[in-house]
């Protein structure tokens, strides 16, 4: 008998092969070297997207990612500058207004009388006009924004989840002592710079974030099950009332 022939398998074939399963087994990148998620670890919110596609993609996305250094800064800047001009200056709203459009229309009015004496080219008006479809969807999404709130609402006050009301009462408790501490423009300027900071800084530091989030949330649970042991499973049951058919 002839002794059986091994199969030879080329060397550029194995390490082919092992390459492959080294980058599926890998954390994926996305176009910028960053991270992306992989399924075997959890996430923020229980995330399984990527960071840019979880914020819904598209130049929003790349604004808050600091994928677009210029705009994200113009933004950030933008803003320093208006808080700094009515907190620190003490600039009212309708004067600053009034005074931006005093200073746009006076350069536009005598660069375009100027223009004729210096033999340069009159300024070119643009048309804006706005889009109607922009427009609509806004207004579709602040409909069902209100129309989620006001179940929630409605949800809440029913009475039939204690847990969820002491939620949200706590939750407003604590957004009420926030609230006093800052006026309504400061507290705007800071959730705007928390908008444009903490997703960038989330994406640069995933893994770490997502470790003391877990351990945070694993700690809020212990804490919640004591409370739910020795106070809220003591507390008599509200009865609901049925309706008439029902009955």
């Amino acid at each position: 008998m002839s002794d059986p022939v091994e199969e030879i398998v080329p060397e550029s074939s194995a390490k082919g092969s092992l390459a492959q399963h080294d980058y599926s087994s890998s954390p994926s990148t996305d176009g910028d070297g960053l991270r992306r998620p992989t399924n075997d670890k959890s996430h923020l919110f229980g995330r399984q997207k990527p960071v840019h596609a979880a914020l819904g993609g598209g130049k929003p996305a790349d604004i808050l990612l600091w994928r677009n250094k210029q705009i994200s800064a113009g933004m950030l800047t933008a803003a320093t500058v208006i808080w700094l001009l009515f907190e620190w200056i003490g600039y009212h709203l309708l004067t600053f207004i009034c005074h931006s459009l005093i200073l746009t229309l006076a350069i536009l009015f005598f660069w375009s009388n100027i223009s004729h004496f210096v033999n340069k080219t009159p300024m070119e008006f643009p048309e804006i006009v706005l889009p109607e479809k922009l427009w609509t969807q806004v207004a579709l999404l602040l409909r069902d924004r209100f129309n989620w709130a006001f179940g929630v609402f409605w949800e809440v006050a029913s009475g039939k989840d204690l847990k969820k009301f002491l939620y949200t009462i706590v939750g407003l408790w604590i957004v009420s002592i926030v609230g006093s501490w800052f006026d309504f423009l400061t507290l705007f300027y800071i959730l705007f710079v928390m908008l444009l900071t903490v997703p960038w800084f989330y994406e640069k530091h995933e893994d770490q974030v997502d470790t003391y989030a877990q351990k945070a949330k694993k700690e809020l649970k212990r804490q919640y099950s004591h409370l739910d042991e020795k106070v809220l499973q003591k507390l008599p049951k509200v009865p609901f009332v049925k309706d008439s058919k029902q009955q």
